[in-house]
């Protein structure tokens, strides 16, 4: 029998832990619960697939622990809070944050996002095969397909899954223009309508942080302005 994937959950309100717990585990996962920030940072270990973070929590914030649970973890991270201003998006992204979703929210929005992100998060942390890994080399940066690693002369850069997604997207299809709809589509599986490009520029910054000898003036994802972003 396949073993269930944990979801955290973080929510200062008992009456939202108690909704999630109902409809995740009646979707087939098991739920780790977490009533403020400090003690989803606990929790958080690397038996857990998904995390879900409400923003206001007592002791630890949403974001703050977002960006604690980052240092030692890749699992993607649902922000779920009655914020819905741009600003706050652009924080709980660059926190290290893959995806939002507003309060109140509908119960098959929900498990749509987290079906996604789990998926995401299988694919790119899933076991290596044994077939010869298929690899993208430019200039010092190695992208391995199979493994979903990516290194650069020589070391492994940690990646989201969001952000290994956009990357091979980009790096799949050099010198290809991807506008802000043509990521999120890609990437989300979603319509665009509604979301803020600000999503998008988050995710190219930290993944310009991450790869880029300099991400002011990156050699690899570059910017078409006006259009969109690709590799050359």
């Amino acid at each position: 029998m396949e073993e269930k994937r944990k979801i955290l959950v973080a929510d200062d309100s008992e009456e939202i832990r108690e909704i999630l717990t109902i409809l995740l585990e009646g979707d087939g996962y098991e739920v780790v619960l977490a009533e403020n920030g400090a003690e989803a940072v606990e929790k958080a270990g690397q038996d857990i697939s998904l995390v879900i973070l409400d923003v206001n929590m007592p002791e630890k914030t949403g974001f703050s622990a977002c960006a604690e649970i980052r240092k030692h973890s890749m699992a993607p991270i649902l922000f779920l809070t009655a914020r819905s201003q741009e600003s706050d998006k652009v924080m709980g992204f660059s926190a290290g944050g893959d995806d939002y979703l507003s309060k109140p929210f509908s119960n098959a929005e929900l498990l749509l996002r987290v079906r996604a992100l789990i998926r995401r998060y299988c694919q790119y942390g899933r076991e290596v095969k044994k077939e010869p890994a298929h690899e993208i080399r430019i200039g010092e940066l190695v992208i391995d397909t199979d493994k979903k690693l990516v290194m650069k002369q020589g070391k492994e850069i940690l990646l989201t899954g969001t952000e290994y997604e956009i990357l091979e997207l980009l790096a799949s299809n050099r010198k290809k223009i991807f506008s802000m709809e043509n990521i999120y589509q890609a990437i989300w599986q979603d319509s665009y309508l509604g979301v803020s490009d600000n999503a998008i520029m988050v995710h190219i910054k930290n993944l310009r942080k991450k790869i880029e000898t300099d991400s002011r003036n990156p050699e690899y994802i570059r910017t078409a302005w006006g259009k969109g972003y690709y590799i050359g």
